[in-house]
């Protein structure tokens, strides 16, 4: 695929991209440069189009105690294997 740019500085994105990206008229795309030089365009999403996304738990909620304990085995088994990330 390829587009022309305009005087203006416009380019037209191609039909299959604009498909494949999920974008129509009127939506924003966001632009970000690697450090390789590349150059993705990415669909500009609405907050609310993240609803649902994540599954809910079922059970009991957790408390802050069982989230710390949870976190703290998590960092000394990561600590014991040497990842520290």
């Amino acid at each position: 695929m390829e587009s022309a740019l305009t005087s203006k500085g416009q380019v037209t994105i191609p039909k299959e991209a604009r498909d494949h990206l999920g974008i129509k008229p009127g939506d924003r795309v966001k632009f970000f440069i690697r450090p390789d030089g590349q150059l993705v365009i990415l669909p500009k999403i609405h907050v609310s189009a993240l609803r649902g996304i994540v599954a809910k738990r079922k059970g009991p909620p957790v408390s802050l105690e069982e989230m710390d304990a949870a976190i703290a085995k998590g960092a000394a088994e990561r600590f014991s294997r040497g990842t520290r990330r």
